[in-house]
């Protein structure tokens, strides 16, 4: 059988999940395939970065995965890196409204109530938010045809002020975007699935979601490495081939020729291809194959600028220290930070005894200035708006400020549509060319790594091997 060659570019999780189960099929099945991925920055890993200073572990993206979602756990025990998981800390988590910290209402999942009584004793709602999102449970299903966005979804079911008060903090902290423009069937079918199953979402999630046992903690939802989530880059970058990666290297073009692709480098060089797994944001992606008109979609699309600021104390410096993991901040509130987590408290392993480390999210919708700020200024902001509510009486030992620019994809109204509509065109115009990241169907770590091993089965049986 003629060896085949497969260009893997983008050198995030997705792309790093494509080159390692490629390789592992190549090694056991003695496939003859060339694997080479082609990363445009110097490091490998994406949004995945940590830094070691001092004795703390710092995150300057994403701080951990989501436990239940089974494919980021299987990557680690299938790196050896099992012994390395660490779940974490749990704790009271809160919700800032206006300016005061509300727990969050025990028995919520992503902010719908599964238990009554805890949600009719919070005071994050008034009577009448209360009243209105309790209707929930007798009111009918309602039809719906095609997408909608999941701020109208919810409004719909649950009201404005659990919306504003409770959900929208926290599922605009995990996509940086607006409710009200992010598409329920690409960021949260189940919810859908829900409401037409049993005809409210409180009777669904009562039904559907494990009950917690009594006198035991509540189990942890995220697992993160000890060493840091680059952990998991290292071990795939160290168990690769030599030289299946090709780093500061840029594709600029991607043109079909014949059954063959040909990738055009920032170098000036060709790389030719029999398959190809586009890891990319989608706009680079649109870039490369702008020949394609049906890529145009990807032109409407957005992608938010965020920023984090990770500050570090002796714990003498924190007078009013708050018993918990940290917390979200709904957008009524006077404050320019989006969530806080108490990391020393939530990841106790990343911090040295006696300190403490919080880190801080900002850039709102609508505040993305922001993220332009200098490292003092963006620290500053930080630390008034967490004067409001601790009271923190020394500068930090030192701070980190990270940002990430157009790097939060937003999936608004109609995405999942769109994006079967580009997978149906590249089918048939570009056989043998699949996407796969966060720009795509998932922004989580798993969600990443399903899309990687996804485009492996698909490269495969597209060259039949």
């Amino acid at each position: 059988m003629d060896r085949r060659k497969v260009v893997i570019v983008g050198g995030g999780i997705a792309g790093l999940t494509a080159a390692y189960y490629l390789q592992k099929e190549k090694r056991e099945k003695q496939l003859p395939l060339d694997i080479h991925l082609i990363e445009a920055g110097e490091k490998l890993g994406g949004k995945i970065q940590t830094v070691k200073r001092d004795g703390f572990t710092i995150e300057r993206g994403p701080d951990s995965f989501l436990e239940r979602k089974k494919s980021a756990t299987r990557l680690a025990e299938e790196l050896g890196l099992e012994g390395d998981l660490v779940p974490n800390g749990t704790g009271q988590s809160y919700i800032l409204v206006g300016q005061k910290l509300h727990k969050m209402p025990s028995g919520s999942f992503m902010g719908v109530p599964t238990r009554i009584r805890p949600f009719l004793f919070s005071g994050l709602f008034t009577l009448a938010g209360k009243a209105r999102a309790v209707l929930d449970v007798v009111k009918s299903k309602k039809e719906t045809e095609g997408d909608q966005s999941l701020g109208l979804f919810f409004r719909r079911r649950l009201g404005n002020q659990v919306v504003e008060n409770l959900i929208e903090p926290l599922l605009s902290g995990i996509y940086a975007g607006n409710i009200d423009d992010l598409s329920l069937q690409a960021t949260f079918p189940n919810f859908y699935q829900l409401e037409q199953e049993y005809g409210s979402l409180i009777k669904g999630l009562r039904k559907t979601v494990p009950k917690p046992q009594k006198n035991k903690p509540k189990p942890s939802m995220f697992r993160t490495f000890r060493g840091g989530l680059e952990s998991l880059v290292e071990a795939i970058e160290t168990q690769m081939d030599e030289g299946t990666f090709i780093k500061n290297m840029a594709v600029d073009h991607i043109e079909k020729k014949s059954d063959v692709y040909h990738l055009l480098l920032s170098d000036g060089t060709v790389q030719r291809a029999d398959a190809v797994v586009l890891a990319a944001p989608y706009f680079s992606v649109q870039r490369m194959l702008s020949q394609y008109d049906f890529f145009d979609t990807f032109k409407g699309m957005k992608a938010t600028s965020v920023a984090n600021v990770a500050m570090t104390f002796d714990e003498s410096a924190i007078k009013k220290d708050i018993d918990g993991t940290g917390f979200v901040v709904s957008r009524n509130s006077p404050f320019r930070i989006t969530a806080c987590t108490w990391t020393h408290k939530k990841w106790p392993h990343t911090t040295p005894e006696g300190k403490v480390m919080l880190r801080c999210y900002v850039g709102k919708p609508g505040d993305q200035e922001v993220v332009d700020l200098s490292d003092e200024e963006v620290t500053d902001i930080a630390l008034n708006d967490l004067n409001q509510i601790m009271d923190i009486t020394e500068k930090p030992d030192f701070s980190i400020v990270t940002r990430w620019y157009d790097s939060m994809p937003q999936y608004s109204v109609g995405h999942k549509d769109r994006m079967d509509e580009v997978d149906r065109k590249m089918d048939e115009h570009l056989p043998g060319v699949y996407l796969a990241g966060g720009s795509y169907r998932g922004i989580g770590l798993p969600d990443c790594i399903d899309q990687g091993e996804a485009a492996v089965e698909r490269v495969l049986q597209y060259l039949h091997l």
